[in-house]
């Protein structure tokens, strides 16, 4: 089957480019223009015939990639048209006339590029969030994991692992060949520091993840502290309802912002006090659940209420930021929270603001740190990581020759674990590896 889409955003526009790709394409091409097929990769000024009422569409650059030399490895095209609704309406629905042809579904072109492989997982992965990028980070990690950094990494400790498994393989089903008779002790070595490393890369407070999703930071306090304020403050827009009435927020407002090229994901949530009515009371409950899952909490209160501080046995203050809000109604004594050195603002005057802003981008900032070695960018691929390491043990544990067996499925387990990061899982592999390593038989 041969699918289309508009490739383009939708909307008007100057140009929209329409993408075709499958075994249909060239009759596409044939029923839609008129003249010669367009030279391979040479943009061709071509009308566009409608295939039912052949009426004339438009005028539009026509680009020729003939399989599989082209972005999903079938015969594609490529058609740059004028980006009015109307255009594209009229192209879309000409299309659809011609048989086997049907529009794709999110997400396919890039689908069919990685099952003829033109790509592996990691980049098709990679392709979506560079066009779900929203901050500088965000794009330079996209563009870091597309290029084979991480899937260079996870080939080697898949290739190292193979090998190995290829020697135990070949102790298996070769007994009686002049092989080291400590085999499965020197194995364990390099398994093991093929282990070391991928634990190692686990410990990286999942920075990947957190650019790719976005820095988490809860206001949590109590309640009329100023919570809601401050979120529209940061979001230069109206996203949260401000009122003096207690309670007003119950629910967990989320806005995405872009904070100095970091992307964040700021929460406003419930005020915490004591409280009688039902929803108000699980609004609190999801307050402190949002701040127990938050990287960053940004404790607030205000001069009247900084005494209500039960709360914070409950918190992690490690990962907060002290501050009291509504300097401008003037200070009371902070008691307790004297001693978290909190940061005095005021929003309605913008008064230091800039101090708490300057000590969120520090937090950013130490938490981005070693950025430029992440490999891991989606939840996905840590629990095959993880998978990979448990099986890694499991193989290490086993101690003598009658538990070959047992031990080369632990080994062909975190082969495998690794493969499906990559998308490669093809047992054949390891039986290349065993030929190519070993003169066997004759």
């Amino acid at each position: 089957m041969t699918i289309y889409a508009l490739s383009s955003g939708p909307g008007i526009s100057g140009v929209a480019v329409i993408r075709i790709s499958g075994a249909n394409t060239k009759n596409v091409i044939k029923a839609i223009t008129n003249g010669t097929y367009p030279k391979p990769r040479v943009a061709t000024l071509k009308k566009i015939i409608h295939k039912k009422t052949k009426e004339l569409i438009d005028e539009c650059i026509l680009i020729w990639f003939p399989g599989p030399n082209s972005y999903t490895g079938e015969d594609m095209l490529e058609i740059h048209a004028h980006g009015s609704r109307a255009v594209i309406k009229s192209i879309l629905e000409s299309i659809s006339e011609i048989d086997n042809c049907r529009l794709a579904e999110a997400g396919e072109f890039t689908k069919i590029a990685f099952q003829n492989d033109k790509i592996n997982l990691l980049k098709a992965e990679s392709i979506g969030d560079l066009i779900a990028s929203e901050t500088e980070i965000q794009r330079k990690q996209a563009l870091r994991i597309m290029s084979g950094k991480s899937s260079e990494k996870f080939n080697y400790w898949r290739e190292a692992l193979k090998k190995i498994l290829s020697k135990l393989e070949a102790k298996i089903d070769f007994p009686d060949e002049d092989l080291p008779s400590n085999i499965l002790e020197n194995i364990k070595i390099s398994s093991e520091k093929v282990k070391q490393e991928i634990k190692t890369t686990l410990e990286d407070s999942k920075v990947g993840e957190k650019i790719r999703e976005g820095f988490k930071i809860a206001i949590i306090g109590p309640s009329n502290a100023g919570k809601s304020s401050l979120l529209n403050y940061f979001s230069k827009r109206e996203v949260a309802i401000v009122s003096e009435i207690a309670g007003t927020t119950r629910d967990i407002i989320e806005v995405h912002i872009n904070m100095d090229g970091f992307p964040v994901v700021m929460s406003d949530t419930a005020g915490i006090r004591k409280s009688e009515d039902e929803i108000e009371k699980k609004g609190i409950k999801l307050a402190l659940k949002r701040a127990e899952d938050a990287d960053l909490n940004i404790l607030l209160f205000e001069p009247k209420t900084v005494d209500f501080i039960d709360f914070l046995k409950d918190l992690d203050l490690k990962k907060s930021i002290f501050v009291i809000n509504k300097l401008d109604l003037g200070l009371n004594k902070t008691n307790e929270l004297e001693k978290y050195n909190p940061i005095l603002i005021s929003i309605k005057d913008e008064t230091n603001i800039d101090k708490l802003i300057n000590q969120i981008k520090k937090n950013l900032k130490n938490k981005f740190v070693s950025v430029e070695d992440t490999i891991i960018t989606r939840e996905r691929h840590r629990q095959h990581l993880m998978q990979c390491v448990y099986h890694l043990d499991e193989f290490i544990k086993k101690e003598n020759e009658n538990d070959f067996d047992k031990a080369a499925e632990d080994l062909r387990l975190a082969v495998r674990h690794l493969g499906m990061i990559v998308g490669i899982v093809d047992v054949e592999e390891i039986l290349g590896s065993i030929f190519n390593d070993f003169c066997i038989g004759k």
